[in-house]
C-alpha cells in the first residue's frame, strides 16, 4: 500500500461537512454518486428550497428509471447546461443514515487506489439498495456490548501490551501497532482490553477477522467477555439480517462489530478502534469486484478517520515487520504462551529415509505418534493443504490427465461424492468410464493424496479412531464449524483431518500432537511470497499443538529437511528467517522493499488477448528504475473459459503506484470483449 498517499484524509474529511440549500432561486447544481461502476457522480439540479446535507441519500432519475444515490458535493458549474440538468427527485428520510464523512474520504481513497469507480466503491458501502431500505416491523434485537463486563487475569506480557494498545485508545489520534505474539499467548484478551477501552468512551469498535468460519467460534467468546451478543457482518447473514445489522451499525445502536473484511466499509458514525486478526492471512485479499488487501484498507480507514489500529498475528506479514522496523507502526510482543502451557517441540521426518508403500502417505515415525497419543486419550490433527481424494487423475494406457475444460488446472477427484471437481471454476463432472483420449476402460488411477485419502488411509490402520474432516467444502458456514470446535471441546473426535482453515485461532486443550503429511507442499510454483506463506501456515498449524498443561509435539514430513523454512520452524527462529527473506526480496525488488502491480488482460480469444497486452506492453512508462516484466501467459493461462496474459510493473517505493499506472491504462482503449484486470500490490500470482 502507498502510505504516501495518505496524507491528504483530514482534507477528504473536511470536504464532506457541508451544507447545500438553494438560495434566492439561484440553482445549485449537486453531485450524486450512484452505487454503479460508473467514472463519478452526476450532477443534479437542487430544486429550489430544498437543502441537502453531504452524504444524505437522494432519490434522482438515471435514464428512464430512478435510482437511489448520496449527494457528494457542490458544482460549481456543470459540464451539461442547466436546461440539460435533471432535479432531484426527493430526500431519503429517517430509514436512510447520513453517510459519516470518514466513510465518504475512504470511499473516494479507496478507488483512487485501486483505480476502481468511486460508485462501485459506494455498493460495497451500501451493500444494496435493498439493504438500505427499512421494512416495516424491523427491529435491531442486538444489546450493546459492556466493556467493563468481565475482568480477566492477564499475566505480566498481556499486561504490558495491553496497557500500550489501551494508551494509544485514550491518546486518540491515528496510530498502527502490531500485536506480535506466539501462539497460544493470549492476544485475544489483550486486544479486547483496547477494545474496552474503546467502547468506554462510547465509540464503535470493529474485529476484522479473514475467515466467515472462524466468525462462530470467536462470537461465543467475545460475548462472555462483553457481556452481549456481538453484531455479525459477513456473506452467511440473511438478507434480512444484514438489513437489520446495517441499519444499527449506520445508526451507531451496534458499538461492537465483528466481520469479515467487506465490514470495513460500513458506514460507521463513530469509528473508534479497527482490529484486524490474523493480520498476515492472503483471505484478506479481495481478487473480485473491488480488488484490494483488507488489511491495507484497514489501515488507510484508521488514518482517514484518525483514530488508532491493531494488526494481531502470531506469524506477522513480512510487509507489517517491514513497517515496523520502518517505524511507522508500533509493536507489542508475547514470546511466552498463557499459564504453564509452552510451545511444542516441532521435529522434522526425512520422507527419503522412510520405508512406505507406493500408496502410503503415513509415515511409520507419525503412525506411532498418532497410536502413542490416541492411547494417551489426548487429540491431534493431520494437514494437509489439499481437499478432496486426489489432485489428479490419469490414464495409465496412454498418461491422458483428466483437465477442466475451463482452466489450466487438474481436475480434483472427490471419491466421497463421486465426482471430479475444478477448484477455480467450480466445473463438476463424473469420472468416465472410459479415457477421453485412447477409449481404454478401467485404466485410472488416481495420483497424490488429498484428506479424503488421508481419512480412507488412517481408517485402515486406526480403525478405532473417531475423526472428522475439516475442509471449506466440507462446512456449510459458521455453525458447522462451531460443531466441529465443540465436538473436538468435548472429546467426541479424537482427531481432526482437514485443510488450513483448522489453523485459524481454534483452542482445543487436549489436543498434543499435529502431524503435517507434506510440509512441502506450498514451496513451489513461483510465488514470490511462498515461502513466506509456507512457514506461516505451519507455524500456525504447530501453534494448535500443546496449548494447556500437557506438552505438545508436531511432526513434519518433508522432502526436503534442509530447506530454511523446516530449519526456521525446528530452530524456532522466526526473526532471522524473515531478515533472509527481506534480503532476498530486496534482491529481486519485491514488495515490500519495493511496489508492484500487475495487469492482466482476459478474453475468449486468444489472439484479442494477445494484441491488447503487446499494446499495453508498446505503452508502458519509460522510467528509470520502474521496470516492466511481460506480457506473458499467466500462470493459469486459461480461467473460467478464458485467456489470460499478465504484465507486472516494479517501482521504488517514492513512485505513486496508482498515478502512474492510471496514466498507462489511459491510453489503451479496452475493447468491450476484453477485460483488464488492474491490482495494485497484487498478493497472489496465479
Amino acid at each position: 500500500m502507498d502510505a504516501r498517499l495518505l496524507g491528504h484524509d483530514a482534507c477528504l474529511v473536511a470536504k464532506f461537512r457541508q451544507l447545500y440549500m438553494c438560495r434566492g432561486g439561484m440553482p445549485q447544481i449537486v453531485k450524486v454518486l450512484l452505487p454503479l461502476p460508473l467514472a463519478g457522480a452526476y450532477d443534479y439540479l437542487l430544486p429550489d428550497g430544498m437543502s441537502v446535507e453531504a452524504g444524505q441519500m437522494a432519490l434522482v432519475p438515471l435514464g428512464s428509471r430512478q435510482a437511489v444515490g448520496v449527494a457528494w458535493g457542490l458544482a460549481d458549474r456543470s459540464e451539461a447546461p442547466p436546461d440539460k440538468l435533471k432535479p432531484v427527485i426527493g430526500l431519503c428520510g429517517a430509514d436512510f443514515a447520513v453517510m459519516p464523512p470518514a466513510t465518504m474520504g475512504f470511499v473516494d481513497w479507496v478507488a483512487r487506489y485501486t483505480l476502481t469507480p468511486p460508485g462501485a466503491v459506494l455498493k460495497m458501502v451500501l451493500g444494496s439498495l435493498k439493504l438500505s431500505q427499512r421494512k416495516k416491523g424491523d427491529k435491531f434485537n442486538g444489546a450493546r456490548a459492556y466493556p467493563d463486563h468481565c475482568f480477566p487475569a492477564l499475566n505480566e506480557e498481556q499486561g504490558k501490551a495491553s496497557e500500550l494498545l489501551v494508551g494509544k485508545v485514550e491518546n486518540g489520534g491515528y496510530s498502527a501497532t502490531l500485536l506480535d505474539g506466539v501462539t497460544g499467548s493470549g492476544k485475544t484478551e489483550v486486544f479486547c482490553e483496547a477494545v474496552a477501552a474503546c467502547l468506554r468512551q462510547g465509540r464503535q469498535a470493529l474485529i476484522l477477522l479473514p475467515e466467515i468460519a472462524m466468525t462462530a467460534a470467536l462470537l461465543d467468546r467475545l460475548a462472555a467477555r462483553f457481556g452481549a451478543k456481538l453484531t455479525e457482518w459477513h456473506s452467511e447473514l440473511t438478507e434480512r439480517q444484514r438489513r437489520l445489522n446495517w441499519h444499527a451499525i449506520a445508526r451507531g445502536e451496534a458499538n461492537l462489530v465483528l466481520g469479515a473484511r467487506s465490514a470495513l466499509f460500513l458506514p460507521y458514525p463513530d469509528l473508534g478502534l479497527i482490529v484486524v486478526d490474523e493480520e498476515h492471512e492472503a483471505a484478506y485479499k479481495q481478487e473480485e469486484g473491488v480488488i484490494y488487501h483488507g488489511r491495507d484498507m484497514a489501515v488507510a480507514r484508521a488514518h482517514i478517520g484518525g483514530i488508532p489500529i491493531v494488526l494481531s498475528s502470531a506469524t506477522p506479514s513480512l510487509e507489517t515487520l517491514y513497517n515496523v522496523r520502518q517505524g511507522k507502526y508500533g509493536s507489542a510482543r508475547m514470546i511466552n504462551r498463557f499459564g504453564v502451557a509452552r510451545m511444542p517441540e516441532i521435529k522434522l521426518i526425512d520422507l527419503r529415509a522412510c520405508e512406505m508403500g507406493s500408496q502410503r502417505f503415513l509415515s511409520p515415525p507419525l503412525l506411532k505418534a498418532l497410536t502413542e497419543t490416541l492411547e494417551k486419550k489426548q487429540q491431534a490433527m493431520l494437514f494437509l493443504n489439499r481437499r478432496g481424494y486426489a489432485p489428479l487423475t490419469l490414464c495409465r494406457a496412454c498418461g491422458h490427465r483428466l483437465q477442466c475444460p475451463n482452466c489450466t488446472s487438474w481436475l480434483i477427484e472427490h471419491k466421497a461424492i463421486g465426482k471430479l471437481r475444478c477448484h477455480h471454476c467450480d466445473y463438476v463432472t463424473k469420472i468416465p468410464q472410459a479415457c477421453p483420449s485412447c477409449k481404454a476402460e478401467g485404466k485410472f488411477a488416481a495420483c497424490g493424496p488429498g484428506i479424503e485419502r488421508i481419512a480412507e488411509e488412517l481408517r485402515a490402520v486406526l480403525p478405532a479412531a473417531r475423526f472428522s474432516i475439516m475442509a471449506s467444502d466440507t462446512l456449510s458456514g459458521p455453525q458447522a464449524a462451531q460443531e466441529l470446535v465443540r465436538q473436538m471441546a468435548e472429546h467426541e473426535l479424537d482427531l481432526l483431518i482437514g485443510t488450513q482453515i483448522m489453523a485459524k485461532g481454534y483452542h482445543f486443550p487436549a489436543l498434543t500432537l499435529v502431524g503435517v503429511i507434506d510440509a512441502d507442499l506450498g514451496l513451489g510454483g513461483g510465488d514470490p511470497r511462498a515461502t513466506e506463506r509456507t512457514f506461516q501456515l505451519l507455524q500456525q498449524m504447530a501453534g494448535r499443538s500443546g496449548r494447556a498443561e500437557e506438552a505438545g509435539r508436531v511432526l513434519l514430513q518433508t522432502t526436503a529437511p534442509e530447506h530454511p523454512v523446516m530449519q526456521a520452524l525446528v530452530k524456532g527462529d522466526r526473526d532471522a528467517f524473515m531478515q533472509a527473506e527481506l534480503q532476498e526480496r530486496a534482491a529481486w525488488r519485491l514488495p515490500p522493499v519495493c511496489k508492484l502491480a500487475s495487469l492482466t488482460v482476459s478474453g475468449a480469444h486468444a489472439p484479442e488477448v494477445i494484441a491488447l497486452a503487446n499494446e499495453l506492453a508498446a505503452k508502458a512508462p519509460q522510467l528509470a528504475d520502474v521496470s516492466i516484466l511481460g506480457p506473458a501467459p499467466a500462470p493459469f493461462a486459461m480461467l473460467r473459459g478464458r485467456y489470460r496474459h499478465r504484465l507486472m510493473i516494479q517501482a521504488p517505493r517514492s513512485v505513486n503506484l496508482p498515478n502512474l499506472v492510471r496514466d498507462w491504462v489511459a491510453q489503451v482503449k479496452v475493447p468491450h470483449a476484453l477485460r483488464l484486470h488492474v491490482d495494485i500490490d497484487p498478493y497472489g500470482f496465479l
